[in-house]
């Protein structure tokens, strides 16, 4: 069972997430709460607890329960006292679970491998500091001003996203996420014409912002180098692609034949993972975070993001104001060019989506 917590401000809006799992990496119940106003190590054990609980209800026997917070291993170890009057309820509550377990077992791992817990904690984050999630059936955008008249630019900032060029994996269909394939010779060409394509359109780009794998990096860097060498490529852990766990580098085909009913599932339903990857409404909370973060960056400005399929679908979601059905209603080519213009008062226009025209 992996958990965490946190509080934007600490004391601020906290959520935690909690994710089960079984002994071979299959996600068997995600846990998720906002819990209002109060601190990070309140909402670390909140999603102990939960966690727990739903090993419990799960009739699991022995649980490994996996944490990036010394504070909560340590004390529900044994090795550390729980100085804080406030915690201790808390503590007490999470020992009368584990009595309820046969054996229980508490790690600490760094928080860049507890990242699923971690993505179900910011996205309780969000909902307690009243932000909507990216994968909801109302999502932020559609509370942006309205308008029917075209904005100037002035003021906005405009997001050029880029799927990167194709690569073995992607010519094969076959699932590519977290593998660190290299584009191919084809994908190589691709991410050139991309780059002549934004240089021509968006010549004003001050930055490239890049996934940190592999195929996006190479892809990221031909299109710097058609803009003229002078502009900075970035890498953002946030935009990194979905992590599809067992399914990784297996055809859809194959898929179908040995996970049928899991493969239903998580079409039905963003918050569902596949075993021992990561559900949509992960990536949702990490592609929303991404943009935010864009935007505080560089307002005004114009931005190269090079990322994958489930990323940049997801940022088209929100801005587009769609339901969960729209991931699997839009196709994105590599090295499709979509552009998004973002103002600070909320107000959204999409200007392309998935233009392959540098493709023909």
């Amino acid at each position: 069972m992996e958990a965490d917590g946190g509080a934007r401000g600490n004391p601020g809006p906290a959520g935690y997430g909690a994710v089960v799992r079984s002994p071979s990496g299959d996600v068997l119940a995600e846990r998720s709460e906002a819990l209002g106003i109060t601190t990070n190590n309140v909402a670390e054990y909140r999603g102990l607890i939960a966690g727990l609980q739903a090993a419990v209800d799960l009739g699991a026997a022995e649980v490994d329960v996996r944490m990036d917070s010394k504070l909560v291993v340590e004390q529900m170890s044994g090795r550390w006292q729980i100085k804080n009057a406030g915690l201790r309820p808390l503590a007490a509550e999470a020992a009368a679970l584990v009595d309820r377990l046969d054996r229980v077992t508490f790690t600490w791992i760094p928080r860049e491998r507890n990242k699923h817990a971690d993505a179900l904690a910011n996205a309780a984050m969000d909902a307690a500091a009243g932000i909507a999630p990216v994968s909801s059936a109302e999502p932020a955008a559609a509370s942006a001003p309205r308008s029917w008249e075209p904005r100037p630019l002035e003021g906005a900032t405009r997001l050029v996203l880029v799927r990167h060029g194709e690569t073995a994996l992607t010519s094969q269909g076959r699932y590519s996420g977290r593998g660190n394939v290299p584009l191919s010779t084809v994908g190589e060409a691709q991410a050139t014409a991309a780059g002549v394509v934004v240089a021509a359109r968006a010549p004003d780009v001050v930055a490239v912002v890049t996934s940190p794998l592999a195929r996006c990096v190479s892809t990221a860097e031909a299109i710097a180098t058609e803009l003229g060498g002078g502009v900075p490529v970035r890498v953002e852990d946030d935009l990194i692609e979905c992590d599809f766990g067992e399914w990784e580098g297996l055809t859809f085909a194959e898929v179908r034949s040995r996970w049928a009913a899991e493969l239903d599932a998580w079409l039905a339903d963003p918050s569902v993972a596949p075993p021992g990857g990561e559900s949509f409404t992960a990536v949702a909370t990490r592609a929303r975070r991404a943009t935010s973060m864009l935007m505080a960056t560089y307002p005004s400005s114009a931005v190269v993001v090079v990322s994958h399929v489930s990323p940049i679908k997801l940022i088209l979601q929100d801005a587009l104001a769609g339901g969960p059905g729209f991931l699997h209603r839009l196709y994105l080519d590599p090295a499709g060019v979509s552009t998004v213009d973002y103002w600070p008062d909320g107000g959204v226009a999409v200007r392309t989506v998935n233009d392959t025209s540098h493709l023909r």
